[in-house]
């Protein structure tokens, strides 16, 4: 039970750091939790992609932050149509 509210901080964080990061247009506290953890998954098959491998607390922050950065930035092109 104690990782689910690991996954859950550290997906707010990362959630709420990219919503800044793309102008502060993010999807409310729960809207950027979700964006944030869906974010770190999606930053993680990205950087596989692409064959870039990152290690550590540090490392997995950033994969997870460029991840909701993608994520958000995508959301918000679909939110506008």
């Amino acid at each position: 039970m104690g990782w689910l509210l690991g996954w859950i901080i550290f997906g707010g964080l990362v959630g709420w750091l990219a919503g800044q990061l793309t102008k502060g247009r993010g999807f409310g506290c729960m809207g950027n939790v979700i964006l944030g953890i869906i974010g770190a998954v999606i930053g993680g098959w990205l950087f596989s992609l692409i064959g870039f491998r990152v290690g550590g607390p540090i490392g997995s922050f950033i994969t997870a932050l460029v991840g909701a950065v993608v994520l958000i930035s995508i959301a918000q092109m679909v939110n506008k149509k």
